[in-house]
């Protein structure tokens, strides 16, 4: 459902006081009629709704009992905790997907793009769920669902198959996870999963945790099969923690390589991870795209879904501390999220789609930093949150 709306006084990604006028669903340049529903936006900033580029919807906890974390220090022995989580707490896939979005929502976050689990003891269980909550939310929040073989591909028979089936369920991407340490035959992995993109048309996300030069190897298989098929600009390496572990010509002639294939990197700015060179990958136009990954599950028990804030970690993990740097940190949570995962009339100029957060701040500088809460959220001209207050008419989620 789309609204005609003009908002007035507002400034949008921190530029001069303006209006903003929404008709059937999108900006447009001409004036509003006399009798268009209007609010005053006080001078805040405007941005265009949030992207959150990577996220885990059917694993999280938010509105369960406390998991309690006594999970190995490994990536295996968190996969391996995480499958027998989901045996023995039942997790619904449907219902905590949709409580993160409506937990997300009121931040501003109106773009998902969700790794659900495929594997041989769950099936596409998951992925039937999240569509049920995509349908659910259509027109609020778009959310874009990838086929995730969390526990391995190759290392567990079935769940190329599964990949398959769950495509043909509604999975809108083909996705894979550290060719080399977990299945333990990069080409074999990324020749399946690019091989499965290719037959069903379909954009690929890769989880690469590999470090040093098997990632970088990694990284090169990728970059070959993106150019052998044709896939530039439908690719996205995510994570990829080689490239802030290599040498600074190593490192630079692969980020030169993900430019020229238009291959996107993800980053979640983690902590206890290599800091992605995040000016230089900007610098040489690789896109680059962030999220928030596993939001308080079995892995962590850290994460609110608020995407400006994620802006913030990017730019404290990169020692980020001068306004243009956190400009450009709340780039990469929009139109750097937005490219990343193919969104299309994206933005603030008329044409695009009318979806806009409002944020409390001077600068955008200001609003990393001090991250305002209290929002408005409006999507299509449909005013969904105002001042931090969910609309009465939005879904309601158990």
């Amino acid at each position: 459902m789309t609204t005609d709306l003009i908002i007035r006084n507002v400034r949008p990604l921190g530029g001069a006081p303006t209006d903003l006028f929404i008709r059937d669903g999108r900006f447009v340049e001409a004036a509003a009629p006399k009798g268009t529903d209007a609010i005053d936006a006080g001078g805040q900033i405007a941005l265009p709704g949030l992207v959150e580029a990577h996220t885990h919807l059917d694993k999280t906890l938010i509105g369960t009992d406390w998991y309690r974390n006594e999970v190995g220090p490994t990536r295996n022995d968190r996969i391996l905790a995480d499958r027998r989580a989901k045996r023995e707490l039942g997790i619904d896939a449907r219902r905590q997907s949709a409580r993160q979005i409506m937990q997300t929502l009121p931040f501003g976050v109106t773009h998902i793009r969700t790794h659900v689990d495929v594997d041989t003891e769950i099936g596409i269980a998951n992925v039937q769920g999240l569509v049920a909550t995509r349908a659910a939310f259509a027109g609020l929040v778009d959310v874009q669902i990838v086929a995730f073989p969390q526990s391995g591909m190759l290392v567990r028979p079935g769940t190329l198959a599964l990949m398959e089936e769950a495509l043909k369920a509604g999975a809108d991407i083909v996705g894979g996870i550290d060719p080399a340490s977990i299945d333990r035959d990069p080409v074999r992995h990324l020749d399946a999963i690019f091989a499965l993109a290719d037959r069903h048309s379909k954009p690929i996300d890769i989880h690469l945790h590999e470090p040093g030069e098997l990632g970088a190897f990694c990284l090169e298989l990728i970059i070959e099969r993106t150019r052998a098929l044709g896939l530039q600009g439908r690719v996205m390496a995510s994570h990829a923690y080689c490239l802030g572990t290599l040498d600074a010509k190593r490192q630079g002639t692969l980020i030169d390589a993900l430019a020229t294939e238009n291959i996107a990197v993800m980053t979640v700015g983690s902590p206890s991870a290599p800091a992605l060179p995040l000016k230089l990958l900007r610098q040489s136009g690789v896109i680059v795209a962030s999220g928030s990954d596993g939001i308080q599950g079995t892995w962590e028990p850290w994460g609110s879904g608020d995407m400006l804030e994620r802006a913030k970690f990017l730019a404290q993990r990169n020692g980020m501390t001068a306004d243009a740097d956190l400009e450009a940190a709340v780039e990469v949570c929009t139109f750097g999220g937005a490219s990343g995962i193919e969104l299309h009339d994206y933005g603030l100029a008329p044409g695009c789609h009318g979806d806009l957060v409002l944020v409390a701040a001077q600068t955008l500088a200001e609003a990393v930093a001090l991250t305002p809460h209290e929002r408005t959220v409006i999507r299509g001209g449909r005013i969904l949150v105002r001042n931090g207050q969910l609309s009465e008419d939005l879904p309601h989620v158990d």
